[in-house]
């Protein structure tokens, strides 16, 4: 049975996607779940013209990120921490902390769009990028200091 996938599908493909699938799968599990719809012409003209729409929004929605990237990048955040004997810091900046930071300044951002790769355990200046779009992406500074 061809049909047309609606939303990404890990296993099968992309938005847009015509494939061919075994009918039980799609007419079961599939189609009720929103997932794909058959293949029909009518079905295909609209999918592209939904294609359509989705790649304006996301162009508007990039040239947005971008703007807020430009913003954010002027921006230094400073997070103190405890520091133990011989500068060791106790506990750790982690993404969670810098959302928070970032929120108290006015900036709405997710714990999950900041980028790193393990938590910040040392004191300095660091740069952490976050993620505001697939394809756009924020550097701000933090500095870690003593408490």
């Amino acid at each position: 049975m061809k049909i047309i996938l609606r939303q990404d599908y890990e296993h099968l493909g992309k938005i847009g996607d015509v494939l061919n699938v075994k009918s039980g799968f799609a007419r079961n599990f599939l189609i009720p779940q929103g997932i794909a719809v058959e293949a029909t012409i009518k079905n295909m003209r609209s999918m592209e013209d939904e294609q359509k729409r989705n790649a304006r929004r996301s162009q508007k929605d990039q040239r947005q990120a971008e703007l807020f990237a430009q913003e954010l990048e002027k921006i230094s955040i400073t997070a103190t921490v405890a520091v133990g004997e011989e500068d060791r810091v106790f506990g750790s900046v982690t993404s969670q902390t810098i959302a928070e930071l970032l929120n108290k300044k006015g900036y709405e951002i997710d714990k999950r769009k900041v980028i790193l790769d393990e938590p910040i355990k040392a004191l300095g200046v660091y740069t952490v990028p976050i993620k505001l779009h697939s394809e756009v992406e924020a550097k701000i500074r933090v500095w870690v200091v003593k408490e």
